[in-house]
């Protein structure tokens, strides 16, 4: 009982120092021991959200005063998730994102005289329905909208939307079968 009060105070210390450097959070939030490392005023974080230990929410490019993470209402994110956006990664309430996932909103531009990522980023949005299930090691890249309700399996990679409402895996994902 002790332990868990302990971790509910740092948990609110962790959401109180986060807005202090603007990062915008909506009512209570539980957050673990997480990574914002720039750009604070650039996410979003909606009432109910929880983070779990080594998720890192990352925003790069240039600072342009929009929301560039938003987590909505209630959703969960598990360890070790990295949410990497330039442009906007969107995701809905009531979420659930498995340990070890990769969600982006670009990746970089190059040639073969060029030095690698050494082009500007290519950008498009990322965005996540309500109550989408992502399992374990799943990457979402550039782009991609993943409809509401929709179940990701573990390993796979998104790499072009899927509909609502469906089960899709494998590497590229790929649906198997309608909810």
């Amino acid at each position: 009982m002790i332990l868990r009060l302990l971790q509910g105070l740092a948990s609110r210390a962790r959401a109180c120092a986060y807005r202090l450097r603007g990062v915008q959070i909506d009512g209570h939030c539980w957050l673990r021991a997480i990574e914002i490392p720039r750009q604070h005023d650039a996410i979003h974080l909606a009432a109910g959200v929880q983070l779990d230990r080594g998720v890192v929410l990352l925003v790069s490019g240039e600072p342009t005063g929009a929301k560039k993470i938003v987590i909505g209402r209630a959703t969960y994110v598990n360890r070790s998730t990295i949410i990497d956006a330039s442009e906007r990664i969107e995701i809905g309430a009531h979420c659930m994102i498995g340990p070890f996932c990769y969600l982006t909103d670009h990746d970089h531009s190059f040639s073969s005289t060029g030095d690698a990522g050494s082009g500007p980023l290519i950008s498009k949005p990322t965005r996540l329905g309500e109550r989408c299930w992502l399992g374990a090691h799943v990457t979402v890249l550039k782009g991609v909208t993943i409809g509401e309700g929709t179940v990701v399996g573990a390993g796979s990679v998104v790499t072009k939307p899927l509909p609502a409402r469906v089960v899709a895996v494998g590497n590229p994902a790929r649906v198997v079968r309608e909810l």
